[in-house]
């Protein structure tokens, strides 16, 4: 909820047992949990009393639908707007290459430029080729545009 890691909630333990002391820092973490039960009950309260308000012709309502962000973006992609959310390159390009029978593509379709001396499809970028080596008294190449 928070994006809290162990070790930040510990520092905050820490600094929050050296600020309040090790007195008032039981109570008032007594008190904040009180509070965040009293707001998820609040919550749990109105999102009942909004669906009991509807009737049942909206029971099947998400309720996390109504979050401008998402209403927006349904009415822009439509239906589609899950698929896009979810849609991970990788995998895509893994399936594109291995197939759905997870078998690798067939060396005909698939450009000898691209094709490794392994034999397989290789994901990773190609080295650029290595300058030829300046001879005994040649001069590097000079561009008057680019100085």
């Amino acid at each position: 909820m928070f994006n809290i890691g162990p070790l930040e909630l510990m520092v905050l333990a820490v600094v929050g047992l050296i600020v309040l002391g090790p007195d008032r820092l039981p109570g008032l973490a007594k008190d904040a949990a009180r509070m965040i039960r009293t707001l998820r009950d609040l919550a749990t309260g109105a999102r009942t009393q909004l669906r009991d308000e509807l009737g049942p012709e909206f029971a099947d309502v998400d309720l996390r639908n109504l979050n401008p962000r998402t209403a927006i973006s349904r009415v822009i992609l439509g239906e589609d707007a899950d698929a896009i959310r979810n849609f991970n390159p990788r995998t895509a390009m893994q399936k594109a290459i291995l197939g759905d029978d997870d078998e690798p593509v067939a060396p005909a379709a698939v450009d000898s430029s691209e094709v490794p001396a392994t034999g397989g499809l290789s994901l990773e970028k190609a080295p650029p080729p290595a300058p030829k080596p300046l001879g005994r008294g040649e001069q590097a190449p000079y561009d008057a545009d680019a100085t």
